[in-house]
């Protein structure tokens, strides 16, 4: 995964964890997140639906939440100490645009031009790779209707090859009801 240096870091790294948009990671407050049952409230989105993300102790994202907590504290310019509203911040600012720390990740990983919202796409990937039933991968990333998000479930030939794999195992354990016919000396 891509991890630019600095604190942009956790939020492009919960990006590919929960398939958020840019938009909803960036200005999110510590308000919106309870520590106790671990869960995260996203209160708008894009799509205009709010949503609650819940995490299990010792997860990535509890890990990230953490390391979050304890980066809260900062220090200004003229040496005057702050606790940070914001979840992902500079100096307690917002972060508004990490353009140059994602293109120098993307560069030191050998993958240029990637975008941020390549993770939105990679997670929903995932989701789905890893059997996360199609409604659940929907509330967590977001998605409102099913043709959206299937354009963000993108197939390769790995996924090709894995359900031909898949097919083949199914069959195999299937009973021979079905003779197979050489076609080649079949008369015309």
């Amino acid at each position: 995964m891509i991890k630019p240096p600095g604190s942009s870091r956790g939020a492009l790294f919960s990006g590919g964890l929960s398939g958020w948009r840019k938009g909803e990671l960036l200005p999110l407050t510590w308000t919106a997140i309870d520590l106790g049952p671990r869960e995260i409230w996203l209160r708008t989105s894009k799509n205009g639906r709010g949503r609650v993300l819940s995490y299990d102790e010792g997860s990535e994202l509890a890990d990230l939440i953490e390391r979050r907590w304890k980066a809260r504290e900062f220090t200004t310019r003229d040496k005057q100490t702050g606790i940070s509203e914001y979840v992902f911040h500079r100096r307690g600012a917002p972060i508004v645009d990490f353009t140059k720390p994602w293109a120098k990740a993307c560069k030191d990983v050998k993958v240029p031009g990637r975008l941020f919202h390549d993770l939105r796409r990679t997670a929903v990937r995932d989701m789905m790779r890893a059997g996360v039933p199609q409604s659940v991968a929907m509330a967590i990333s977001g998605h409102k209707t099913v043709s959206v998000f299937f354009r963000y479930n993108i197939t390769n030939e790995d996924d090709k090859r894995e359900g031909l794999r898949r097919l083949q195992a199914h069959r195999a354990t299937q009973p021979a009801e079905r003779k197979v016919v050489d076609m080649a000396g079949a008369s015309r």
